[in-house]
C-alpha cells in the first residue's frame, strides 16, 4: 500500500467514477423554504376582501439548526445501502 500519494486538489468531491478516492466527500444540500413565515402578509378572504393573515403556533425561522444531523444521517444510510448492496450481490457468487 502506498501511503501518502494523493491528488492535488479534492475537485470530484472525494469521489471519482463513483467510488470513493479515499479523501473527504462533498456534496450539496438544498432545503425548501419554510413552509409558515412569521411576518404579517396582506391577502384576500374567500369573499375577496382583503385582509392580513398572522402565523399561529410554533413555528421555526431556520431549519439549520436540525440540517446537519439530519443530512450526517441521511449520508451514512445512502452510504451504509450502498455498501451493504454491494456486499449482497457478492453472496451471490
Amino acid at each position: 500500500m502506498l501511503v501518502g500519494i494523493t491528488t492535488r486538489t479534492n475537485n470530484s468531491g472525494g469521489i471519482q467514477g463513483g467510488i470513493s478516492n479515499g479523501q473527504d466527500i462533498y456534496f450539496r444540500v438544498a432545503f425548501k423554504p419554510v413552509a409558515t413565515l412569521l411576518k404579517e402578509q396582506e391577502t384576500v378572504d374567500r369573499q375577496g376582501k382583503a385582509t392580513t393573515l398572522t402565523a399561529r403556533g410554533r413555528h421555526d425561522a431556520c431549519v439549520l439548526p436540525r440540517a446537519v444531523p439530519v443530512v450526517e444521517a441521511m449520508a451514512a444510510i445512502a452510504i451504509l445501502d450502498a455498501y451493504l448492496l454491494s456486499k449482497s450481490t457478492q453472496m451471490g457468487r
